[in-house]
């Protein structure tokens, strides 16, 4: 009776034993990868990037997420590119075309795994004189981004609209919103371009400032089948191969804080502001015009490709020479 009964506890401690993860000699496995012991780490701007990841940055804070993050919020986009390169950051929000820029000076080394932000630009003026693209001819246009995203959106509405940029009106590229936002203070008939939410906090300081034209809205009209894409999240190819099931997380979880953002704006404007991302008053009026979204997979791709196409067709450099590959675009 005693051997039957030493043999039945040596089976249930060998059940229990591999239950829990012990090799056959009686050790703890630790080669097994855990879900749990991955930390990811993102990479925002202070904007509707950032301002769209909010929810996730405050749950990832509360430990209300399947994964366990780092997140990194800088003024511009330029420390992302080497901090891919060097594996310090897996994710990371970019403008569209820089996302295509890596692609191609990486080897493929980055994929876009989603549309975060669509058209974020709009004209704006002190009077009256602007209501359609038409109107813009023999203006000054105060703007910043040139050479970039910004500039070519401006040029390809322009010209289809019939406009030559460098003849029939004259564009003064300023170094930074600031810059642009002291012309226009100083000049009661100046004309601007600026993103979100930098258009709210110029008005709140400017009065009389209003929106001329939604550069959106105008990119849209043309019919061209794509959309004016500002930003997206690229991630690291070998980080998307080595963690799949991360990255899937995390593409829930930045669904599910964009769907929070934009239906809850009260709230999420003080998890902005909490944050110190954009100040809480600025965020609350600026977010029905940042356009955040969440594209991802095909609806990803039919909206990116079309625009990154027209960027190539205007200055294949805009996009690093050549359009990327279908690898480019991660579960399309």
């Amino acid at each position: 009776m005693k051997r039957k009964l030493t043999a039945l506890l040596l089976a249930l401690c060998m059940v229990l034993c591999l239950a829990s993860g012990c090799d056959t000699a009686g050790n703890i496995d630790d080669d097994q990868p855990k879900a749990e012991d991955v930390t990811v780490r993102v990479g925002a701007m202070n904007g509707p990037t950032a301002m769209g990841m909010v929810k996730l940055m405050d749950d990832a804070e509360n430990g209300k997420t399947s994964n366990e993050y780092e997140f990194s919020l800088e003024t511009g986009a330029d420390v992302f590119a080497p901090a891919l390169a060097k594996g310090e950051l897996d994710i990371a929000a970019v403008p569209a075309n820089l996302a295509s820029i890596l692609y191609n000076n990486t080897d493929g080394g980055v994929k876009v795994i989603a549309v975060n932000t669509l058209g974020v630009l709009y004209v704006v003026e002190r009077g009256d004189t602007v209501k359609s693209v038409q109107d813009l001819k023999g203006k000054t246009i105060y703007a910043t981004g040139e050479g970039a995203a910004p500039e070519f959106g401006l040029r390809y509405i322009l010209k289809e609209n019939g406009i030559d940029a460098d003849n029939d009106l004259s564009i003064r590229w300023c170094a930074d919103t600031t810059e642009a936002l002291s012309l226009i203070a100083a000049d009661e008939s100046a004309v601007a371009m600026l993103p979100q939410p930098f258009v709210t906090a110029a008005q709140s300081k400017v009065p009389g400032l209003r929106i001329a034209l939604n550069l959106n809205e105008e990119w849209e009209a043309l019919g061209n089948g794509s959309a004016m894409v500002t930003g997206v999240l690229v991630v690291r190819s070998e980080f998307a191969q080595q963690h799949p099931e991360q990255l899937d997380r995390f593409l829930e979880e930045y669904k599910a804080s964009v769907e929070y953002v934009t239906e809850n704006n009260e709230e999420a404007a003080a998890l902005i502001g909490g944050y110190e991302i954009v100040a809480e008053p600025i965020a609350l009026m600026a977010l029905p015009y940042c356009n955040i979204t969440c594209l991802t997979a095909k609806d990803m791709k039919s909206a990116l490709e079309g625009y990154l196409k027209v960027l190539h067709d205007m200055k294949p450099a805009a996009v690093g020479g050549e359009l990327p590959g279908a690898d480019f675009y991660y579960g399309a």
